[in-house]
């Protein structure tokens, strides 16, 4: 049977996972459970294939009345599952956090049932409950048959980047913390009832660390090898963590379950990645790889930064899974033939801000395997304004037919470039996100990419800059650090966004957002595509 209770607590959060955590060894009646942090608690609990309840053994005392039957609320809030066990063990159905304590008051169980079209084996049935009021989350455990106890508990998908935070959303920050203590607590004096041995959970997280939790979330790493509470980390997201930190960590990770690891902020550089990426070579289903600050620059080569990268490389071929790679801040003129050469397979994903690229790299680029499947291109900080312009509008062409996510901010297009580019890109019908900010673009520049995007009918959101007329005294060519520093003429800019909003109402495009905020618009990640 299945059930499970997501909260939305932000500032208890951490209590409220720790809490439940330690409950779920006693043996509850779960065999999948989510603990997705979302706006709204869910209390989810079987559908009956008759309608009917089943009863339910073993309970600690009979359900009052009030609980026998679900709210209307409850009864109508069918949501699907994407985990195939999930959908087989029993419908979801979702109960807003307002009703909770109406809901299940005194802790009484929901009324339990079977999943309809699934074996109706009514002996088995059992029930869980969770409550969340506050930071406060109760896991109620039955004595089940083995074989319905939770197996999996998957706590994945807290994305946060830290920008635009929702307080009442879990952060990853929150749910390593949580879980982290959980686990040291269990190792540490964790305990069952008598007669009921502990069953191993297998815990699914997305893990963010840094310098300051590093010993925390190591020694839980370390607590849960053996322990019932099996730590299973998708996703790894370091910062600012010096190099021995971080090979330590991956050392511990399961080699099954990393999908991706994101080094932010370590300013590793070759030295720094020739010993770490070997570590992360192991993982063999890894689909995601970020790394930042890799020093590879041909225009000052030493005898060490060769050999470096040319191990670095030789790591890379490892890789069989390899969708996304991220290589932001690291200097690959003349490289990234040499990198990409060495994928065993087509990226779907490709990050290389502030490269420095070359013509001849995006030249490569756009004549290899990778150009025709991506989906997702961030060439922010490279300047595309003169001798690269035509390679990247070759590149534009080689990926029309799949790409969705475009990011082009700083790349020092102006009007005569974007309008020299329009044909191409225009044809990439299929896009959804464009990023232009901090470019030197007029009004007119913009009008003229709003005009012309009609056909892409499935664009949603176009980050622009602020208009060069909304200035006053620019240099020109203006730097982009002028563009996003100088000040701007609010009641101009103000008649600009007037001006663009009437003109996307005039096309029947209301639902496309322009806009200037960087910031509040989150890069779409590569999974969510």
């Amino acid at each position: 049977m299945l059930g499970f209770l997501t909260t939305s607590d932000g500032g208890g959060c951490g209590q409220v996972v720790a809490w439940g955590l330690s409950s779920l060894l006693k043996g509850p009646s779960l065999q999948v459970a989510s603990c997705l942090a979302q706006r709204h608690a869910h209390a989810c609990v079987p559908e009956h294939a008759a309608g009917a309840p089943v009863p339910a053994s073993g309970l600690p005392g009979p359900a009052p009345a009030a609980s026998r039957a679900l709210p209307p609320a409850v009864q109508g809030g069918l949501h699907g599952q994407e985990d195939c066990c999930a959908s087989r063990a029993g419908a979801h159905m979702a109960l807003p956090a307002a009703q909770l304590p109406a809901a299940i008051a005194g802790m009484c169980p929901l009324q339990s049932g079977l999943a309809a079209g699934a074996p109706q084996h009514r002996e088995h049935a059992g029930w869980w409950l969770g409550v969340g009021v506050g930071s406060c989350l109760l896991l109620q455990p039955t004595r089940a048959p083995r074989k319905h106890a939770l197996r999996v508990l998957d706590m994945t998908g807290l994305l946060d980047d830290g920008v635009e935070q929702d307080p009442g959303t879990m952060s990853m920050w929150d749910c390593t913390a949580a879980v982290a203590r959980t686990c040291i607590a269990q190792q540490q004096g964790g305990t069952t009832e008598p007669g009921l041995a502990p069953i191993p959970v297998e815990v699914r997280v997305d893990l963010r660390v840094n310098r300051a939790s590093y010993a925390f979330l190591r020694e839980a790493l370390r607590s849960s090898v053996g322990s019932p509470l099996r730590l299973c980390c998708r996703d790894l997201r370091a910062e600012d963590l010096p190099m021995r930190n971080t090979v330590a960590l991956l050392q511990l990770l399961d080699a099954g379950c990393l999908r991706r690891v994101d080094l932010r902020f370590n300013n590793l550089g070759l030295r720094g990645l020739s010993v770490i990426i070997p570590h992360v070579a192991r993982f063999q289903h890894l689909a995601s790889l970020r790394l930042h600050y890799v020093h590879g620059d041909s225009r000052q080569p030493s005898v060490d930064g060769e050999d470096n990268f040319r191990y670095f490389l030789a790591q890379m071929g490892r890789f069989t899974c390899l969708r996304e790679l991220s290589m932001g801040s690291s200097l690959l003129s003349g490289r990234l033939d040499q990198l990409l050469s060495t994928l065993q397979s087509p990226l779907e994903s490709l990050e290389l801000a502030f490269c420095a690229l070359l013509p001849e790299d995006l030249r490569f680029l756009a004549q290899s395997p990778h150009a025709v499947r991506l989906k997702k291109l961030d060439l922010s900080g490279n300047d595309l304004s003169g001798s690269q312009l035509e390679p990247f509008q070759g590149l534009l062409q080689a990926a029309a037919a799949t790409l969705l996510h475009l990011e082009l901010t700083e790349c020092q297009l102006a009007d005569t470039q974007l309008l020299a580019t329009l044909p191409v890109l225009t044809r990439c019908t299929s896009l959804r996100y464009l990023g232009l900010y901090g470019n030197p673009l007029s009004m007119a520049g913009l009008k003229e990419l709003l005009r012309d995007s009609v056909v892409q009918a499935e664009l949603r959101t176009v980050v622009h800059p602020f208009p060069v007329d909304c200035y006053e005294g620019l240099p020109w060519p203006p730097p982009a650090s002028v563009l996003l520093e100088a000040s701007i003429n609010e009641e101009k800019f103000a008649r600009v966004e007037a001006e663009l909003h009437q003109l996307l109402l005039a096309s029947g495009r209301a639902h496309v957002l322009w806009t200037t905020d960087i910031y509040g618009r989150l890069a779409a990640d590569y999974f969510s595509l």
